[in-house]
């Protein structure tokens, strides 16, 4: 579900390159132009590359230090400034074999070495990036940027314990070094340290207040700890010392996030909209003609409105679907697409829309790649007067708690909904609690965010109670281990691909009680269709808006622990509800 763009939001461990350090140090060296005919050729040319460079128009200068890696093919500095400004370019996959050559020319050079790992690093050859990083470092022990970039390198490929053993032993070398310090906090907090990193932080901070990107990592720590109020402060220090256009747009998408987390949702959802800025990082190119909605007047006019961010989401922001539909009136038509699995399910529940699937294609280049999305069902007869995103409406129709309808909008098939109680029934008299613990999609970033079923003891042994499955995907070997270590029997529903089959899925979780899920798609499915849901959190997520509850959903309760992810404090409290909820069944 959507927890994950805090984390993501916040992500700013970056490597670090050595590229105006080295355009500083060819421009010097390039005064003493060499007597041999060849050689002086190219470095005049190389000079007038580094003036260019300087002047900010990079094409010209990788036109120029081409031109000098042609009047002397052995110049190993023209072929460095030549793939610093195809990398900056975008062109990264040249750029790497330019690197190569420059290498090839001149082994011994430590800027390249930097510049060189980074970019087998960006093209996933990562054994290749440790190398040239550690060959930095057996050559400059008390510089800070080989033990950096190595840690990120390392974190990337999972070894994040070895990374952090890398950057602590750098620090004890090199211990007035802010950027050690910050990135070393950064990988304790995606390590779910969030509370460790923090120490690390202010130190960063302390040894060179003016870094933004210390303060933009503290505002990370701090909203991955729930503190939002501090991390919206520490993003606007960040913001006020940024000058890269792509860091500030980072920034300000993170702080979005943090104010919508306060229940701050109209200054939220604005700076939401960054998402579809074409530079913004996560940015998805919709190949659609119309212009996008940007609030006119909708009454008698035809919108298409596209699913975003993940199924979870999808669920969540079709909240606002009513809200479009009386705006557009009578005279209007609003267009739906979503994800193909959700087509029928939607249709059924907004029978005045027209519905279809959206196409994802990934536009591989040789150096870029781009998310394109789809739909073509939708401009058949012509262009709509407005197209969105699903989530943009959201600034418009919501700008407090109080606009959140609460109410049920999803419609699932009644002759299924009555089929599953009816199979519920022949299992026990209930009540029927669906249970879900984590997402198909657990990368080591996401883990964290998630307990493993065998935590849940405490809430399978509460007496009285039906647990039936809601978990999608293979999961059978987890639910044999719970039932060997809890004792409980978790029943699963024959016949049922809870991953496919959404419309099933939604009619199974009308069908039960309560349902008890980590914030995944089948908790959002369950919510949506107006079964009461209890969301287990690792700690507070944005789309609470500064409540204890989801506001999006009709019945929901959300229960994180106060220390992030401490799930053996968190369960005996959500037992303890479950006691007094089947004691009302």
């Amino acid at each position: 579900m959507a927890q994950a763009a805090v984390a993501t939001a916040g992500n700013f461990r970056n490597g670090i390159g050595a590229h105006e350090k080295a355009l500083a140090r060819f421009e010097a060296m390039a005064e003493e132009i060499e007597s041999a005919g060849v050689r002086r050729k190219s470095n005049i040319t190389l000079k007038r590359a580094l003036k260019t460079w300087k002047r900010g128009e990079i094409a010209r200068a990788a036109q120029l230090a081409l031109r000098a890696t042609e009047l002397d093919d052995t110049n190993a500095k023209a072929f460095h400034v030549l793939a610093m400004a195809l990398e900056r370019m975008g062109h990264r996959h040249k750029a790497l074999i330019t690197y190569e050559r420059a290498f090839q020319l001149d082994p011994n050079d430590p800027d390249l070495l930097l510049n060189l790992g980074l970019a087998a690093s960006a093209r996933k050859f990562k054994d290749g990036a440790v190398r040239m990083f550690n060959l930095f470092i057996a050559s400059n022990p008390n510089s800070p940027l080989g033990y950096n970039n190595l840690a990120c390198v390392q974190a990337d490929m999972g070894d994040v314990s070895g990374a952090i053993e890398t950057l602590r032993g750098a620090i004890h070398r090199i211990p007035q070094d802010p950027m050690l310090w910050s990135t070393l906090g950064t990988l304790l907090a995606e390590d779910g340290r969030g509370d460790e990193s923090l120490v690390f932080y202010q130190e960063a901070l302390r040894l060179d207040p003016k870094v933004p990107r210390s303060w933009h990592n503290l505002a990370y720590a701090y909203s991955h700890l729930g503190r939002n109020a501090e991390a919206v402060e520490a993003y606007e220090t960040a913001l006020k010392r940024f000058v890269d256009p792509r860091e500030i747009m980072e920034a300000q998408y993170a702080r979005g996030i943090c104010l919508i987390a306060l229940g701050r949702i109209e200054e939220g959802f604005r700076e939401y909209e960054i998402r579809n800025n074409p530079q913004f990082r996560g940015y998805t190119r919709h190949m659609i003609g119309a212009p996008l909605w940007n609030g006119e007047p909708l009454e008698n006019k035809r919108l298409l409105i596209v699913g975003e961010q993940g199924l979870g989401d999808e669920f969540m922001f079709a909240n606002i679907v009513p809200d479009l539909q009386r705006a557009l009136g009578t005279g209007g038509k609003l267009q739906i697409a979503v994800q193909a699995r959700l087509v029928a399910l939607f249709q059924r529940s907004f029978p005045q829309a027209e519905v279809g699937a959206y196409d994802d294609r990934l536009l591989k280049g040789r150096d870029n790649s781009q998310e394109l999305r789809f739909v073509q069902w939708a401009t058949q007869d012509g262009q709509p007067d407005f197209f969105a995103p699903m989530g943009t409406a959201l600034q418009f129709f919501r700008k407090s708690v109080s606009d959140f309808p609460k109410e049920a909008f999803i419609v699932p098939d009644p002759a299924r909904v009555a089929e599953y109680r009816a199979r519920l029934a022949e299992i026990s008299p209930g009540p029927h609690i669906g249970i879900c613990w984590r997402s198909m999609m657990l990368s080591l970033k996401r883990g964290k965010y998630y307990s493993a079923l065998d935590a849940w003891g405490p809430i399978l042994k509460a007496p009285g109670a039906t647990f039936v499955n809601v978990q999608y995907g293979d999961c059978a070997e987890e639910l044999a281990r719970a039932q060997e270590l809890h004792g409980v029997k978790i029943h699963q529903i024959g016949g049922l691909n809870l991953k496919n089959d959404l419309d099933g899925a939604a009619a199974l979780s009308a069908a039960l009680d309560l349902v008890i899920s980590a914030p995944t798609a089948a908790a959002a499915t369950a919510a949506s269709v107006g079964t009461e849901v209890w969301f287990l959190t690792a700690g507070e997520t944005w789309p609470q808006l500064g409540t204890d509850e989801l506001p999006w959903y009709r019945a929901t309760r959300v229960f994180s622990p106060q220390k992030f992810a401490d799930w053996q404090a968190l369960m005996p409290r959500v037992a303890e509800a479950l006691g007094g909820f089947i004691s009302t069944k």
